[in-house]
Parts: C-alpha cells; structure tokens; sequence
C-alpha cells in the first residue's frame, strides 16, 4: 500500500458513509429553494464490467468506477434530463450484460428517455441503443437470465405497487407481453413497512421503490425498498421466486438491509452487486438530513446467502472500520476491525463557533447536527481530549455545509486540513497532514499507517471546499 505522512492513502479498511464527491443539489430543482445549499445523492446501482466497478446514483451528473472499492474515480457524463423533475439522472437503472452497460435514468409519462450502452464506461463512450424507451420507468432495474431473457422492474408509489416486465433483445431491449405486479406493501401485517421515524405513523401510506433483482442457486431475489427514504427505519427487503417475474414469496426474516441506530441510518433503497473475487455487497442510501430531509448518502455493506438460501447483508458496525476483502471471503464471518470509537461525547474546544453549532456537537455520534467556526479561514481548528491515552488506528472526518452555495456537481472544490496529536493538550505534533490534498474530501477516511498513542487530537483548517469550517461528526477510532 502507498503511504504519506502519517496516513495510508488506499488503506485496507473503510468506514461509512463513502467517501465520495458528492454533488450539491441542483439549482433547477423545485424542492431545493432554500438559500444554502448541500450535498446530497441516493438510489444507488452498482454494476460490474470487467472486474470494474460502476456506481450510478441521483443528480450526479456522471458516474464513478473503481477497480478496488477503495478509490473511486468520477467520470463526468451529461444524461438527458427528465422534463417532470429536470433531474439529471434520478434514481437511475444499469445493468452489465456480457462486455456492456445498459443505463436509463428514471422518467414518466410523458417523458420517454433514451436507453444507452457502452462497453468502456471508463471513458465515458457511450451510444443510444434506442431513443425512446417505451416504459415509463421511474426506479427502474434490469437484469438478464442466463437464457439470454431480459427483463426490467420499475416503481415508487404509496398507491401503486411495483412492476416488472421482460424485454426483446433482440429489439433494442423493448418491451414485450404483460406488464406484471410484483409486489405491494403491506404495513399492518409487516411493521418494518410502516411510514415513519420509528415506523411510527400509522396515518400515511408508506412507499415502495427500488426494485432490485439477484439470482442465486437458481432461486430469484427480488428487492424492494420501503417505507420512505427520510426515515431512519428506510430498508430493504426480499422476495423469493422461481422465475425473474414470479410470483415471489415474502421472506420472514425481512428487512434484509437495515439500520436504524448508529452515527448514520438507513439501509434502503440499494442493490446488491458482486465485486471481483465474488464477495457479495449490498450499497444503499442512508440518511444525512441535515438541511433537508432528502439530504441523503451512500454506504456498503457485507451481503450474500447462507447455506439454507437465506439473503443477508451485515450492517452491525456499518459506520464503523471494517476490513476491505482482497480475496474470497466468507462475509458471514464478521469484516468489523474492533476498532472501538474513542471520542464519543469528550472534552472539547475550538477557535470559534456559531450560536448554537457547539463543538460538542462534533462528538455526539449524530450525522444530524453540527459544529462550525464562525468563518472558512485557515487556522480555525477543533480540538477533542479523550480523557486518557488511547492507541489510534483511524479518524473520520465529516464535514457539514454550512453556509455553502454551490449547487450540482462541482469539479476543482478540495479540503485541506492538518491533524496534531497532543499527550498534554500543550504540545503539539502532526499526525496526518492533508495540506496539499486536491481533492473533495466530504467524509474523509484516514487509517494510520501506525497506530499512534495519544490523548488529545486537533484538527486544523487550511482550505474548505466552500462555506465555513463546519465538522458534522470528528470520529476517532482505536
């Protein structure tokens, strides 16, 4: 592994949520009238090409690969927008098909979208298999048969359920025969469907989308999300089948991806993708909602199916270090470092703060409130006493937008930032120095080349991609 002062720079393990450049939301979109901004992005599909890694996800105007699920590398790619929403790319369908990419955006009626295919998504080469796609696809999903049928799913609905129906290929993947429902929601009977924080309103109907197929052993997953993407309690669960178009049988054990508690919540809304060793993950939206309640992020979890066809996906410490896998694994033995976090709720101080935005703030475990410096200027800095000496392994840093104004997705914003270490809160030393880093950092993930034993940490502002020196969470690991 390549190293750097004091941090590994594609380290062996990582934390949620991704650490990716997000885009802000975009200026054009009729829920986003606010002043200031932020990031946001969910939906996630993740395909794999070639040993490649392909995300897609809402309003990013573009995509990113990776080759190791440790670095990801976007690629800007103008998709036409949906005239309803204006979105560029939301909640958008792909699937990889021998040596190519299928890819739609979502749209409705009366906006048909083109279905377009490469076979190098890396540069960005891409055609229009058909200019106008026939269903009106919102959440859409494919997936092909190893008999060469095809197949898309589509849905997101408090009122309708979710549909799916197989396509020609041999007629630039066009629709063919009956439209098919494939599943409704069914809150009284099952009470992780049920709307709400805490699945605690019974007085709204709760939504269904993101549809999801994964065959295994010959048996058909089908993966839904519910009950509404601003909720702690967003999830996925799974149905089980003998045919890509049913009929499915519910699985007891659902939802299958959740994650109700913890530093970041949420577990919806995903899909399950195989990296190159042939270790199953699940990806998902998760909850940020800091200014909006759709403020939203991506996070990756450890899937797969046990021996008696059960799908699982391992979210216990999801937001917490867990080991990349460079081999086969066995993702029901757990990937979890035991790195334990060291600042939760600890002495703090920092150069300056807004009203209301306290350091503590930074410590409370909570993606959902804030620290900030009363300006962006380099040298403000938070400081965290841990109350003894502790061993570091690693540090995430979570940043917040306050006071931004940016919106869509931004290519020349970086962090730079300095951490010292400190025995006496007194004296003090670097331990990870990002001062001339180039790159959007929003969750930022340092795992130590060593373990360093210390007390006090600080970190110290040099450059903020935009708005003030704002920490949503500093998170110390050890």
């Amino acid at each position: 592994m390549e190293k750097n002062l004091g941090y590994i720079i594609e380290p062996d393990t990582y934390c949620n949520p991704i650490n990716l450049d997000y885009a802000y939301i975009p200026s054009t979109h009729k829920y986003y009238a606010q002043d200031q901004s932020h990031r946001s992005t969910a939906d996630p599909a993740v395909v794999k090409l070639r040993d490649t890694l392909f995300l897609f996800s809402t309003n990013q105007n573009g995509y990113w690969w990776s080759a190791n699920m440790r670095t990801w590398n976007f690629i800007k790619q103008d998709f036409q927008r949906n005239g309803i929403a204006g979105d560029n790319v939301c909640a958008p369908g792909a699937w990889t098909w021998g040596d190519t990419l299928l890819f739609i955006p979502s749209f409705a009626t009366p906006d048909p979208m083109p279905l377009y295919f490469s076979t190098d998504p890396v540069h960005a080469r891409w055609k229009t298999l058909t200019d106008s796609f026939r269903v009106a696809t919102w959440d859409p999903s494919f997936f092909k048969d190893d008999d060469g049928k095809a197949y898309v799913y589509w849905g997101s609905s408090n009122t309708f359920p979710l549909y799916g129906m197989q396509l020609n290929p041999a007629d630039h993947y066009q629709p063919m025969g009956e439209k098919n429902e494939l599943s409704r929601l069914y809150p009284r009977i099952h009470g992780w469907e049920r709307f709400g924080e805490d699945n605690s309103d019974t007085t709204i109907a709760p939504y269904t989308e993101g549809a999801w197929m994964t065959k295994h052993n010959n048996k058909y997953y089908y993966q839904y999300a519910a009950p509404g993407t601003e909720f702690n309690v967003y999830a996925d669960g799974v149905l089980v089948g003998d045919h890509p178009l049913g009929p499915f049988l519910y699985q007891n054990y659902n939802p299958f991806s959740s994650k109700v508690g913890g530093f970041i919540t949420g577990a919806g809304h995903g899909s399950t993708f195989q990296d190159k060793y042939g270790n199953y993950w699940h990806v998902a939206t998760v909850l940020n909602w800091i200014k909006y309640k759709f403020e939203r992020r991506l996070a990756y979890f450890p899937a797969g199916f046990d021996a008696d066809g059960q799908m699982y996906c391992i979210t216990a410490f999801g937001d917490y270090p867990n080991y990349h896998a460079s081999a086969l694994r066995d993702h029901k033995e757990s990937t979890f470092t035991g790195w334990m976090l060291l600042s939760y709720n600890k002495k703090t101080w920092a150069s300056s703060s807004l009203p209301g935005k306290e350091p503590s703030l930074a410590f409370n475990e909570n993606i959902r409130d804030y620290w900030s410096a009363t300006t962006s200027n380099t040298g403000e800095f938070l400081v965290v006493d841990m109350g003894k000496m502790y061993n570091v392994y690693a540090i995430q840093i979570n940043y917040a937008d306050e006071d931004a104004h940016l919106r869509d997705k931004q290519s020349s914003i970086y962090h730079q930032y300095i951490i010292y270490q400190s025995d006496d809160g007194k004296n003090w030393k670097p331990l990870v120095d990002k001062s001339k880093n180039k790159t959007d950092v929003p969750h930022d993930y340092v795992q130590l080349t060593n373990s360093v034993s210390t007390r006090f940490l600080k970190l110290e502002n040099i450059h903020m991609a935009d708005g003030k020196f704002a920490v949503a969470d500093l998170r110390v690991f050890g």
